[in-house]
């Protein structure tokens, strides 16, 4: 195992995803727990946002907006490129789903909702959980009046040598 520093604003995100796993998540979701998953978290299920939902949560997986909308449109759904980038835009703000960033061009959708954090391989554009990272907190860094963090995200990215 490795030994990382994180700042100590990583627990923030732990308690994220603790509020998630306090929905004790067993993967596949069907469609009556995806709309008590939505309605806990406010949002109102439309018959689109829980196909868009069924399929995340059919499993714990990385997922590009556009790859979601492969998924669902091959499952017979009938939804917009617009739709899935606007749910995915409000499930991530409410907490549904973890958004990853990457670089600008690349955006993974996270449905697992355990602590973990994420290995991406520039290769092959696959990114995975890491769950064994040993890590070391430091202190959360001095911010200009005005600001506040609202999460962190650790991913490491990695290459054929």
């Amino acid at each position: 195992m490795t030994k990382l520093q994180v700042p100590c604003f990583f627990l923030k995100w732990i308690g994220y995803n603790m509020a998630m796993n306090a929905m004790n998540i067993t993967f596949p979701l069907g469609r009556s727990d995806v709309v008590s998953l939505l309605q806990h978290y406010k949002i109102s299920p439309t018959r689109q946002r829980v196909e868009i939902a069924e399929f995340l949560f059919q499993c714990p997986q990385h997922l590009s907006a556009e790859k979601i909308l492969d998924g669902v449109t091959n499952a017979g759904n009938r939804v917009s490129r617009a739709t899935v980038y606007n749910t995915m835009g409000l499930f991530s703000a409410k907490g549904v789903v973890r958004e990853v960033l990457i670089d600008r061009e690349r955006v993974f959708y996270d449905s697992n909702p355990d602590v973990h954090q994420h290995l991406y391989n520039v290769d092959t554009g696959e990114l995975t959980d890491v769950y064994d990272a040993e890590v070391d907190m430091v202190a959360e860094p001095k911010l200009p009046d005005g600001l506040r963090i609202i999460g962190t995200d650790i991913v490491y990215k990695v290459t054929s040598r």
